[in-house]
């Protein structure tokens, strides 16, 4: 049971946070977070319209890069939202949080998304971490966030009146990505001209900057007239049929699937065992894509509860750090930083595939010294703590008998920690 204790705090959280208390029973702490409601409070963090303004502004006045609103937004909720993982007495659901922002990428470095990155988190994803996958679909797809980066708030029918007395065209890339990364894969055996028909369901999907607030509209003049059919279904024009194609998609089986595999690959291995994919996939089924299903199906499978099979990502690893040392907020490191330099900036992906979740590719030479030159850093900030306690609360009995000898051997507390945090039982979840 003590295994399972630690593995609950690290495989499915965020890593235990100092002494905190541990849970009497793993399974209920881990599924008590999905029922309960998410206990995160970010007031100050900016909304949709903020952000869309601070964007409208630095459209308009063209500011230096340090003067930038859209800039300064991104770091002020980037600092809340990692202030919030280490604090958060709900590192299961905040996981979760992670895994879906990741799921749905919207990148900084499409630098127009940034000031709503916090929002697009706060209103699209973490109130439907544990809902129907439809609900979040829907909301993803809706949000401004999504519609700059992929390009969908300019698109126009072919046959659309913004077309006809315009220069926009038809764009698909949010099409494109919707299919092949959120729902169905390619699995589904999908064609071009599936995604050429779901670009023209969703024309229209866009933005109002000038309103007040600004935010998401349906423009009629860039939609695409007339049905259209995708994968055989058949949607009607407007607004209504992409609503209606978002329902379709996200209760296709071939989803249900990807949506399993890509649970199990974070949550239990790198390659999954068949048995634990097909353990979410019919929790998604039977239940209509409901998400808390899934993780709870999730808690339920044995091989999620094998310690060290899956590499902590640097995000994953930084958080669990600081959560380890329980450094108070005015000595813990530059977070947005260190991520950067370990390779991970934050809500930065490369690609709208989002960051990778096989070891291979964290796990390369250069990447590994990064870590343990860091954890060499950060150990200095944790004065006169007790190296192989921080140990004992973190790993308990994850933690390695060589790993303990190398610490006692160690020539210093700093030394010894900077063991602790380099050593494979804490790089691994």
């Amino acid at each position: 049971m003590e295994t399972r204790v630690f593995q609950a705090l690290n495989r499915f959280g965020l890593g235990r946070r100092g002494q905190e208390a541990l849970p009497a029973d793993p399974a209920a702490w881990l599924a008590q977070q999905l029922r309960q409601p998410d206990p995160t409070r970010l007031a100050a963090l900016p909304s949709t319209a903020t952000g869309l303004t601070a964007l409208r502004q630095d459209r308009s006045e063209k500011p230096k890069p340090e003067d930038s609103r859209t800039r300064a937004l991104y770091r002020a909720e980037a600092a809340a939202q990692l202030a919030n993982a280490i604090a958060t007495p709900a590192p299961f659901r905040e996981s979760l949080v992670w895994f879906w922002t990741n799921h749905f990428t919207v990148s900084a470095r499409r630098g127009e998304c940034a000031a709503v990155l916090g929002a697009f988190v706060e209103e699209a994803i973490r109130p439907h971490v544990t809902g129907p996958f439809q609900d979040m679909l829907v909301a993803v797809m809706r949000h401004p966030a999504m519609l700059l980066y992929l390009d969908n708030a300019q698109s126009a029918g072919p046959a659309s009146l913004a077309a006809t007395f315009g220069k926009r065209g038809l764009n698909e890339n949010l099409a494109r990505e919707c299919l092949e990364l959120h729902t169905v894969t390619p699995a589904a055996g999908y064609t071009q001209a599936d995604v050429t028909e779901y670009a023209k369901i969703l024309t229209g999907w866009s933005i109002d900057l000038e309103a007040n607030p600004p935010g998401f509209r349906f423009r009629p003049r860039a939609h695409q007239p007339g049905e259209k059919t995708l994968l055989g279904q058949k949607f009607p024009e407007g607004e209504a049929g992409g609503l209606q194609a978002l329902a379709f998609l996200a209760g296709h089986p071939a989803t249900h699937r990807a949506l399993a595999t890509a649970l199990a690959r974070h949550y239990i291995a790198d390659d999954p065992p068949d048995a634990a994919i097909r353990r979410i996939e019919a929790a998604l089924r039977d239940t209509g894509g409901n998400l808390g299903a899934a993780a709870q199906a999730l808690i339920g499978i044995e091989a999620a509860w094998t310690p060290g099979t899956k590499l902590r990502r640097p995000q994953e690893f930084v958080v669990s750090v600081v959560r380890a040392l329980d450094l108070p907020e005015n000595n813990r490191p530059p977070m947005i930083a260190v991520l950067a330099g370990l390779g991970q900036p934050f809500q930065s992906a490369p690609a709208p595939n989002g960051w990778p979740d096989r070891a291979a590719d964290w796990a390369a030479p250069e990447a590994m010294l990064r870590r343990i030159d860091w954890s060499y850093a950060v150990s200095a900030r944790a004065g006169d703590q007790d190296p192989e306690a921080i140990a004992t609360a973190s790993l308990g009995p994850l933690l390695r008998a060589s790993t303990r000898d190398d610490m006692r051997r160690a020539g210093s507390r700093r030394d010894a920690l900077a063991l602790l945090l380099a050593s494979p039982e804490f790089q691994r979840r």
